[in-house]
């Protein structure tokens, strides 16, 4: 299948879904900065879900930039991705209304792994669907350091089941941001080359 129709439709899905998650977000009770702060997990639970969803778009609109098609499996891995990055919404709203809730961290922090594995397996899917892509062959696609992010939700994990309930909210966060310095690096030393 040709890349350009199939970019499409994941950009719209992705937008969608971003429309969807801020208009998740209710307004504050009163017009006060006091009554607008008391939704700071709100907020801060949105900032975390848009950030992973435009490093997904960003990240694959960088990929689909050198390819120009892809196969059944890379379109079937996607289509779960598609799946996945839909319940964001639920999962952002579920945590940030229960911010003490193990099962609500637990399942945000889920989403977030999941995301980033099927993203992983996406990518390597359309690495092997264009083998003989110059441009694709000159990027570091197994960087190690992909896989920060996900020793960092771990870490969460731990620390929500141990001694601090909001440890993978947090975890995500950190997380998040680590995933898209490291592809700003990875495409930086590629540039370079």
């Amino acid at each position: 299948m040709e890349t350009n129709r199939f970019e499409t439709f994941f950009d719209a899905i992705i937008a969608i879904v971003i429309t969807v998650l801020v208009l998740k977000i209710p307004q504050p009770a009163s017009p006060t900065l006091g009554a607008f702060l008391e939704l700071e997990t709100m907020y801060v639970a949105y900032f975390i879900s848009f950030l992973i969803l435009y490093n997904l778009w960003y990240a694959n609109h960088n990929l689909f930039g050198l390819v120009e098609s892809i196969d059944n499996t890379t379109l079937w891995i996607y289509g779960m991705m598609t799946f996945v990055i839909s319940l964001i919404p639920y999962f952002t709203i579920w945590v940030a209304n229960n911010f003490y809730s193990v099962p609500a961290e637990t399942m945000f922090g889920i989403i977030f792994i999941v995301t980033h594995i099927l993203n992983t397996l996406a990518t390597r899917a359309v690495y092997r669907s264009n083998p003989y892509n110059q441009n694709l062959q000159n990027i570091n696609h197994n960087s190690y350091y992909m896989n920060l992010p996900l020793i960092i939700i771990a870490i969460g994990f731990i620390l929500t089941y141990t001694i601090y309930v909001p440890g993978i909210y947090y975890s995500c966060l950190i997380s998040i941001i680590l995933w898209i310095l490291i592809g700003r690096l990875l495409r930086r030393d590629n540039d370079g080359n």
